[in-house]
């Protein structure tokens, strides 16, 4: 069994790699290779549409990174848990999500789905 723990930080770690290089090795050391990321404003699936998505969210979101929040609870191969997104510099989250993993028998993320709880206006 993986150490989802570990897998979380993993995955919170790819979303705040601005290096698309080093990125991207993450991504494919990581997810499955067919591995799938859902959320209410994507669905794609593959390393490269994974890798997409992150680049696009840095884009969009300069000077922030992500971290745990305050839930994580997991069982068998799934892990839920909260992420918040903040300025780098500290504050309060701008967005704040909950996310839904399923880990494969290979110990890499096979899809991810993602809710959106606190958005900006």
């Amino acid at each position: 069994m993986s150490d989802l723990n570990a897998i979380v930080d993993a995955y919170l770690a790819v979303w705040n790699r601005t290096d698309a290089t080093a990125r991207r090795e993450m991504i494919e050391a990581l997810w499955a290779e067919d591995g799938a990321y859902v959320d209410p404003l994507v669905s794609v699936t593959g390393w490269a549409g994974i890798d997409q998505v992150v680049a696009s969210a840095q884009a969009q979101f300069t000077g922030m990174r992500f971290v745990l929040g305050d839930v994580f609870d997991e069982h068998h191969n799934v892990v839920r848990f909260t992420w918040e997104l903040v300025p780098t510099a500290g504050a309060e989250a701008i967005v704040v999500g909950f996310d839904v993993a399923v880990v494969n028998a290979d110990g890499r993320i096979q899809s991810v789905y993602g809710f959106l709880d606190k958005v900006p206006s």
